[in-house]
């Protein structure tokens, strides 16, 4: 047990080593008045994005190296909305030739850390906060409802698209003045760590588990041996949609993932039926079929007596203020609640909307790009 403790105190030491160690950039996203591509093209930037590796054993025993992890945002300063990317500096060469690269008309500059610009926790403070983070309602084979439910893929003509990004736009815009929201989709490429059932410490992958829903929705893991499945000709609509759905999630890429949301205000700004606003922000990519959203853990308590003198109340708001500005969600200390999405479902929380999203406060530049910058890093 000694050895097992001392090794896990190791472990936490060198990974904390790693990751103060980090180089990372804030990228801002700034739009061309026209976006005509669906968020297909951000499913592409989402793929250059995977990075699996941890390194060798040498670097993950002795340096400590994990994982790399990205973190998409989307924040609102008084209505005005911006796009964000935060990632390590050796990826912003990557990032921008993806970006450019689907989305010709935009531009990528290097953006000042906009959370240090609210003094919240400092003294003689006067801002204030409610923060909280989502889980998924059912197992992660399921996935949310995404662009491609909502026909975006098919590329309409603008007036008939249906953005489901669009009222969470709307959301960030009709903040007033004193007031923010910002949004953290914090992603990380997903390894096999679910639990191999059968075995004491085997893993698999979350399509591993995948595949045995789509075996669950056919009946096959309830069949008999010798007999006859009639597959997917004995579901019914509803079950078809299921299986069709799960089936087309596997098929791709999938990221270890976390979605935060604040509401930040100066004190005399703070509007209370925000908060409702923010709790019921996702609501448009869930499904009774499918997947969807629900609350995980936010900054209040259910009863009084829980807190009785605020002291939980006040650590618990310091701390998940801290996650958000450290982009920290994978690794201990500051773990939170993992879940699985895929590149389809991550491009529809987060994509460049089109004229379809035609929220007034949604900035966008007046010219267009024609072509990446000459000089631009590769890596």
């Amino acid at each position: 047990m000694a050895v097992w403790i001392l090794w896990i105190t190791y472990l936490s030491y060198i990974r904390a080593r790693w990751i103060k160690n980090l180089k990372t950039v804030l990228l801002e996203i700034r739009m061309p008045k026209e976006v005509t591509k669906s968020p297909k093209a951000m499913e592409v930037i989402l793929s250059q994005m995977y990075q699996p590796t941890e390194g060798h054993l040498i670097e993950q025993y002795i340096g400590g190296r994990l994982r790399s992890w990205f973190s998409l945002e989307m924040a609102s300063f008084a209505g005005e909305i911006h796009f964000y990317i935060r990632a390590e500096v050796k990826y912003r060469g990557l990032i921008e030739s993806a970006i450019y690269s689907q989305y010709p008309g935009v531009e990528v500059v290097e953006a000042e850390d906009y959370t240090y610009k609210v003094t919240y926790g400092l003294p003689d403070s006067d801002w204030n906060f409610f923060g909280m983070e989502y889980k998924l309602k059912k197992p992660d084979a399921y996935p949310i409802k995404t662009y491609v439910d909502y026909g975006m893929d098919k590329d309409p003509k603008e007036e008939f698209k249906i953005d489901p990004l669009t009222p969470v736009l709307e959301f960030l815009g009709s903040i007033g003045p004193g007031e923010q929201l910002w949004i953290q989709i914090p992603i990380m490429a997903a390894r096999d760590k679910f639990h191999k059932p059968g075995t004491m410490f085997g893993t698999q992958s979350w399509k591993d588990v995948g595949k045995t829903e789509v075996k669950k929705l056919l009946g096959d893991d309830k069949k008999k041996e010798g007999e006859r499945s009639f597959g997917a000709f004995a579901l019914s609509p509803g079950e078809r949609e299921k299986l069709e759905a799960v089936e087309r999630s596997l098929g791709k890429y999938g990221f270890e993932a976390g979605l935060r949301g604040f509401y930040l205000a100066k004190k005399d700004n703070f509007v209370g039926s925000n908060i409702g606003r923010l709790l019921n922000s996702f609501g448009q990519f869930g499904s009774e079929n499918l997947n969807g959203f629900k609350y995980n853990r936010w900054t209040d308590f259910d009863y009084p007596w829980q807190d009785l003198f605020g002291y939980r109340l006040a650590y618990r708001k310091r701390l998940m203020f801290s996650n958000y500005r450290r982009r920290a969600y994978f690794y201990p200390p500051s773990t939170s609640n993992v879940f699985i999405l895929n590149t389809e479902e991550v491009a529809t929380l987060y994509h460049f909307p089109g004229l379809v999203a035609g929220t007034p406060t949604l900035g966008r530049i007046p010219s267009k790009r024609g072509e990446p910058p000459p000089n631009l890093p590769i890596g």
